[in-house]
C-alpha cells in the first residue's frame, strides 16, 4: 500500500513527526513517499492515499491549496478530506461549536468592512486572523495597548482577513496548554506545550513559533471536554485529530481543533507513532478493499 505524506518545501525539515511516522509505516508494510503539495510533477493518483502532514505555508496561499485538495481528493483518497480542511481551516468553527454547547474560548469575530473597533473592553487579550497557523499574526495585549490592538486589528481587515479576539487566559502561564491527540477516533497520547504569546513580543515572522513541548497526563476533565468536542464535527470519525485546550476559572476550553496539518507530537508518546500507522494501514485496507 502507498501512502503519500504531504509538507511543504519550507516545513520539510522541520517537521519533526516525519522520520518516526515513516519508520513506523515502514514496520506496518506501508510503502511512504514524503512529497510537497504544490509539487506540479507528483501524479497523485499513483498513491492510495495522501495524508496531509506539514503544508504549513498553505495560510498564504489558500484558495490553492483548497483547490489542491479538491483536486487530490478526485485522485485518490485524501486524510483529512477536503469538507473537513475547509471547514477547519478557517477558525470561525469555533462559533458554530460554541453554539452547539462545546466550551470554546469566548471569542469575538471581525470581517473586513467591520469597524476595527467591533470587540468589547478585556482586561488581556490576544488578536489574531480566523486563516492563521503557529502564531503568525498573532499578539497579546493589555487593555492600555487598546490603540495598537485596533491597528493591529486594521491591518488584518485591510489585507481582506477576517480576525478574532479573544480574552487572554492567565491560568496558562503557570499551566500551559494541553494538546489531546486521536488517531481513528481514539485518545493517543497528549502533550504540555509552554504559553506562546509574551507581553510587548509582536508576531512571529516565522513559519510558525518555537514551541516547548513535553509530554503530559490530561485530566479527566480535558478528556471529557476533548470528546465533546470531537462529537460536535459535522463529520464521522476522523484519521486524525487534535484537539488544543486551556485552563479557565470553570474548566479547560477549547483553543483550537487541528484537523488540517497538525503537529501530532509522535516523539512525546510512547508507542504513538505505531499507533497511528496501525490506524492509517486500517484506513488504507478499506480504501484499498473498496477500489477493487
Amino acid at each position: 500500500m502507498k501512502l503519500a505524506l504531504a509538507t511543504a518545501i519550507a516545513a520539510y525539515g522541520l517537521d519533526e513527526d516525519l522520520t518516526p511516522l515513516r519508520e513506523a509505516c515502514d514496520a506496518a508494510g506501508i510503502h511512504v513517499s514524503v512529497v510537497a503539495w504544490d509539487d506540479l510533477t507528483v501524479s497523485w493518483a499513483r498513491f492510495d492515499a495522501v495524508l496531509l502532514r506539514s503544508t504549513w505555508d498553505y495560510i498564504d496561499r489558500l484558495p490553492e491549496f483548497l483547490a489542491w485538495c479538491d483536486r487530490t481528493a478526485l485522485a485518490t483518497k485524501l486524510w483529512n478530506g477536503p469538507d473537513v480542511v475547509r471547514w477547519n481551516t478557517d477558525k470561525r468553527y469555533l462559533g458554530e461549536l460554541a453554539a452547539k454547547g462545546v466550551p470554546v474560548i469566548e471569542s469575538h469575530f471581525i470581517a473586513p468592512g467591520d469597524d476595527p473597533s467591533n470587540f468589547p473592553d478585556l482586561a488581556e487579550y490576544v488578536v489574531k486572523p480566523t486563516v492563521g497557523a503557529g502564531s503568525r499574526d498573532a499578539q497579546r495585549y493589555l487593555r492600555e495597548d487598546r490603540p495598537a490592538a485596533e491597528a493591529h486589528v486594521r491591518r488584518l481587515l485591510d489585507a481582506g482577513r477576517h480576525v478574532m479576539v479573544q480574552p487572554y487566559l492567565r491560568a496558562v502561564d503557570e499551566q500551559g496548554e494541553t494538546a489531546l491527540l486521536f488517531f481513528g477516533g481514539r485518545f493517543s497520547h497528549a502533550i504540555r506545550k509552554a504559553p506562546l504569546l509574551k507581553r510587548g513580543e509582536g508576531p512571529t515572522r516565522a513559519l510558525f513559533k518555537e514551541e516547548h513541548i513535553q509530554p503530559r497526563a490530561p485530566s479527566e476533565a480535558e478528556h471529557a471536554v476533548a470528546r465533546q468536542v470531537l462529537a460536535a464535527l459535522p463529520f464521522g470519525p476522523l484519521v486524525y485529530a487534535r484537539v488544543d485546550l486551556l485552563p479557565s476559572d470553570t474548566g479547560p476550553q477549547l483553543l483550537e481543533l487541528e484537523l488540517t496539518e497538525p503537529s501530532v507530537f509522535l516523539p512525546y508518546g510512547e508507542g504513538a507513532a505505531a499507533r497511528y500507522a496501525s490506524v492509517l494501514w486500517d484506513h488504507l485496507g478499506t480504501v484499498v478493499a473498496n477500489r477493487d
